[in-house]
């Protein structure tokens, strides 16, 4: 039997600057899933990055 492993994420402190209306729109969107706005801004670099043609890169 596979014995459990609690596992945890790291995570690294940063600021960015984001215009005031994407903010508005995020946090709404982040309102509406029940997720924290941090967990859709992860979503939403995770998705751009893995969704990048290959000439962007």
């Amino acid at each position: 039997m596979e014995q459990f492993r609690v596992e945890k994420t790291e995570y690294v402190n940063k600021t960015f600057r984001l215009p005031k209306d994407l903010v508005t729109e995020l946090s709404v969107l982040a309102q509406q899933k029940n997720v924290s706005l941090n967990q859709l801004v992860i979503q939403c670099c995770r998705y751009s990055l893995n969704n990048l043609e290959d000439s962007d890169t």
